[in-house]
Parts: structure tokens; sequence; C-alpha cells
């Protein structure tokens, strides 16, 4: 994985957050910042994603409702997991999201017995925002909440939910690696300054 490319497998609601890493220059970066980039971050999380979004051509107006989700899950998260109250217009913003578009169960018969599949309507947008806000407010509600943790690396801003409880790092090939290769050059400038 490289610098600019999304990480992904942690909860939906902290893949996207995780789409604003902190760039090479230290600023936040982008890596959904055009109709294009989100397409492929839409890719990327395709099996998490109902409705075919996947495969999802978005538009202007897509992009600006899940960067407005994204911004308000994140001011959510980012005040939970620092052990403070969730701004009240984030957590409004995240319940509109998902009254805009709700999930109605989509009654019908395959052939051996009924199936409900949920669905939603409206633009890709408003149906998408739905989804990651509704995303959002499992993991919000979640008990584990508590365990989401943000990168130990000292410049990387990226979450996650650590599977193992000495977990420190957003991914190993990220910033574990990274780490370990600071670690030893500082060993092995102190013996060599020493030597």
């Amino acid at each position: 994985m490289s610098d600019g490319e999304p990480l992904t497998g942690e909860p939906l609601a902290l893949d996207l957050v995780n789409t604003r890493p902190t760039g090479p220059d230290g600023r936040p970066a982008d890596l959904i910042d055009t109709p294009r980039r989100l397409a492929v971050w839409l890719d990327l999380e395709g099996d998490r994603l109902p409705e075919g979004f996947g495969r999802a051509t978005p538009s202007a107006d897509d992009l600006a409702a899940v960067h407005a989700v994204r911004a308000h899950i994140e001011a959510a998260l980012r005040a939970v997991t620092g052990g403070k109250v969730p701004p009240d217009s984030a957590l409004r913003a995240l319940t509109e999201a998902q009254r805009l578009a709700p999930a109605v169960r989509e009654l019908a018969w395959d052939g051996a017995a009924v199936t409900a599949a949920p669905r939603r309507t409206g633009s890709l947008g408003v149906r998408l925002a739905a989804h990651l806000a509704e995303s959002a407010a499992d993991l919000l509600t979640d008990p584990g909440i508590a365990r989401v943790r943000q990168c130990e690396a000292e410049d990387c801003v990226l979450l996650f939910l650590p599977a193992h409880p000495r977990r420190r790092w957003c991914s190993a090939a990220r910033c574990g690696n990274r780490a370990r290769v600071a670690r030893y050059y500082q060993r092995h400038k102190a013996t060599t300054a020493n030597g």
C-alpha cells in the first residue's frame, strides 16, 4: 500500500474518515477529492456496500454529500474517542443523512423463499451518505467504540479498531515499518557516533 491509497479493512465509517491522511507535506490529504477517486474508493469498498455502489459513477454533487457526511463522522468519532461529547450538530447531520434515504426492506420472492433486501431511493450521493451515516451510527453506538485508536506514528492521523490490544499503528506496512526503520536508524546512529 502506498501513502496515496486508502486504508481499508476497518469499519466502514473509519475507512471513510481515513480517506483524509496526512500528506507527504504534513498537511491533510484527500484520497477522495474527485468523483473519479470516490469511484475508486467505492470499488475498493464494494463488497461492503449495498445496491451496487461499488460500480457507481459519482457526480460532483455525490462527492459533496460524501464529504459532508465524512466531516460529521470524523467530528463525532474524534470527540467520542477523545472522551468528549460529540458535537450535537454532527449527530443531527448524521441522523438527517439517514432520514433523507431510509433503508426500506424490499420484499421479493426468489423462487424458493421470501427475501428482504434493504433499498434506498434518491440520488447516489443521498443514498451513499445515508448508508455511511448508518455505518457511523452503528460504530458510535457500539460498546467497542472505546477501543478505537489513532495511529501512534508521529505523522499519522488515521484511526483503527484494534483486533489485538497491542496494535499501535494503522497498518504494519504503512506506519509500523516506518517506525521500525526509524528506531533502527536511531540505534545505528548512536552506535556509530559512539564507535
